[in-house]
C-alpha cells in the first residue's frame, strides 16, 4: 500500500488528501489545531479552481454550494465609476463565491476511509535522505511515508528546511474579511445588491452577495502593517477610515459585529522556492498551496492555484509505484507547477501595485489608466485561469 502524509488540514491539505485517497493512497492528514475548522468567511472560485475541484471529486456537488459572482464594477469612494460593471457571458465555469464553511464540509465529506486525521500535531521539521523514506517530525514522533505533501501554509517548517531561499515577507497592507448573515444584512437595492469594488488612496473595499446562502461577504484592505488591537477596536477603525464612502460601504460596516471580523496579515513568498518537489529514498516531498506560492490576494488566485496543485499531483501520482516512477512524478509536478504559479504571482503583484496607489499624482495616473489597465490585466490573469484544464 502506497502511503502519504499530508501536513495541514486547510483547503489545500484537505483537497490533496482526498485526491490521493481516491487514487489509492493510504493518507495520514496532520493538523496543528485541535480540530479541522473553516474560517467564518468566504472566497471567490475562478474557473480554474472550479475545474480543479470537479476533477478532484466529480461528485462533490460544488455548484450546489457556490453563488454566481456578479461584476459590480469599480468606483471611487464618492461613488463615481472608474470601471462600469459588465455583464458576464454565460459559461459552464463562471466565477462563483462560496462560504468557507460549506467548502470545508464538502472537502471533508470527500476524504473517504483511506484518510486518517490526526489533530493537535505541530510538525516542526522534515527528514530526508537518499536512502530513507521522507518523514516529518513533531518533536516526539516521526511520521514516515512514501510521499510527504507540505500544505501547511506560508510559515511551513517543511519548506523552510527544503527551500530556505523562499522568505515570508509582508505585502505592504493589512486585510479584513467578514460575512454578514442574511438576517443582519442591510436592505440593498439595484447596483448596491450586485456588490463591487471601491478604490481610495491606499484603501480598498469589496463586497459580494452570497445569493445562495444569504448575506454579504466583504473584504477591506489598508496600506500598512497588521493591527494589534482587538476585533472591536479594529472594526471601529474600519468604520472611521471608510466613513463617507458611497453606499453601502458604511452600512455594511455598521451591520458587522466584532465576532464576524477576520483580520489578516497579508504576506507573500519572495522569492518563490526554487523547486516544488524534492526526492528522498523511494519517494519525496512536494510543496502545495501557500507553502509553495503564497501571494497577495488581489486576483483571488491563492486557493484556486492550490486546487490546481492538488489536481496535478493526483494525476501524476495516481498509478505510480515508490521508486523511480514516484521520483519522476515528483519532478514532473515541480516542472508543471512552478512556471504556472510564477506567472500568476507576477500578475498578482502588478495588480497589487495598482490598487495600493497613494498620493495625488499616483492616484490620478491610476484612475486615468484603470479603465484600460484593469480589463487588460484582469483579462490576462483571468485568461490564465480560464485556459487551465486539469491534466489527463
Amino acid at each position: 500500500m502506497r502511503t502519504a502524509v499530508v501536513v495541514g488540514a486547510g483547503m489545500a491539505g484537505l483537497a490533496a488528501a482526498g485526491a490521493l485517497a481516491r487514487a489509492g493512497w493510504r493518507v495520514m492528514l496532520l493538523e496543528r489545531g485541535e480540530r479541522v475548522a473553516a474560517p467564518p468567511t468566504a472566497m471567490v472560485l475562478w474557473p480554474n479552481g472550479l475545474r480543479a475541484l470537479e476533477s478532484l471529486n466529480p461528485e462533490g456537488g460544488w455548484s450546489a454550494i457556490a453563488s454566481p459572482l456578479p461584476d459590480g464594477g469599480v468606483r471611487r469612494p464618492d461613488g463615481q465609476w472608474l470601471v462600469p460593471p459588465r455583464t458576464r457571458a454565460g459559461a459552464c465555469h463562471a466565477p462563483a463565491v462560496v462560504h468557507l464553511e460549506d467548502l470545508y464540509d464538502a472537502l471533508v465529506a470527500g476524504l473517504g476511509d483511506r484518510v486518517e486525521i490526526r489533530t493537535g500535531v505541530a510538525v516542526s521539521g522534515v527528514r530526508v535522505g537518499s536512502g530513507r523514506r521522507p518523514a516529518v517530525v513533531d518533536g516526539r514522533t516521526e511520521h514516515e511515508a512514501d510521499l510527504v505533501v507540505a500544505a501547511d501554509g506560508i510559515d511551513s517548517p517543511v519548506r523552510r528546511a527544503l527551500a530556505p531561499e523562499a522568505a515570508a515577507v509582508g505585502s505592504g497592507f493589512a486585510a479584513w474579511q467578514a460575512v454578514i448573515p442574511g438576517w443582519r444584512t442591510p436592505a440593498l437595492t439595484g447596483e448596491q445588491a450586485a456588490g463591487g469594488e471601491t478604490l481610495g488612496a491606499g484603501y480598498r473595499f469589496v463586497s459580494i452577495p452570497l445569493s445562495r446562502r444569504g448575506g454579504v461577504y466583504w473584504v477591506a484592505t489598508a496600506a500598512g502593517a497588521a493591527r494589534p488591537e482587538s476585533p472591536a477596536t479594529q472594526l471601529a477603525l474600519l468604520r472611521r477610515w471608510f466613513a463617507g464612502w458611497h453606499a453601502p460601504v458604511s452600512e455594511l460596516l455598521a451591520a458587522t459585529e466584532p465576532e464576524d471580523l477576520v483580520p489578516q496579515e497579508v504576506r507573500e513568498l519572495r522569492p518563490l522556492p526554487r523547486a516544488y518537489g524534492f526526492g528522498s529514498g523511494p519517494g519525496g516531498v512536494v510543496l502545495l498551496g501557500d507553502a509553495a506560492h503564497a501571494m497577495p490576494h488581489h486576483l483571488g488566485q491563492g486557493a484556486c492555484l492550490a486546487f490546481e496543485d492538488a489536481a496535478t499531483l493526483r494525476s501524476l501520482t495516481a498509478d505510480v509505484a515508490p521508486g523511480p516512477e514516484l521520483h519522476a512524478a515528483i519532478d514532473a509536478y515541480s516542472r508543471a507547477r512552478r512556471p504556472r504559479t510564477t506567472t500568476v504571482v507576477r500578475q498578482t503583484r502588478r495588480m497589487s501595485a495598482v490598487v495600493q496607489a497613494r498620493g495625488r499624482l499616483a492616484l490620478r495616473a491610476r484612475d486615468a489608466a484603470l479603465n484600460q489597465l484593469r480589463p487588460r490585466l484582469l483579462g490576462h490573469a483571468h485568461g490564465l485561469a480560464a485556459d487551465w484544464n486539469p491534466p489527463d
